[in-house]
């Protein structure tokens, strides 16, 4: 996210930085993970709509609807 405009880094030590950098590879390289991004691969990605994946399929839901917390706002979360 070195790119990024928007600065969303935590303030970790250098120690909690490192193991939450394994600890968020690990969850991206499981089955889970994996199956659920060569779905969107297949898919496709739009700049329109975010994919969601549910118990029944993927859904794909509007960027001012995934954003804005479904009309409700974002100030409670």
């Amino acid at each position: 996210m070195k790119s990024s405009p928007i600065r969303l880094k935590q303030k970790l030590s250098p120690a909690a930085a490192k193991r939450k950098a394994t600890r968020d590879t690990k969850a991206a390289m499981t089955k889970k993970r994996k199956d659920r991004k060569a779905e969107n691969q297949r898919i496709g990605q739009r700049s329109d709509s975010d994919l969601h994946h549910t118990g029944s399929g993927v859904k794909r839901v509007s960027i001012k609807n995934n954003r804005g917390n479904y009309g409700q706002g974002t100030r409670t979360e």
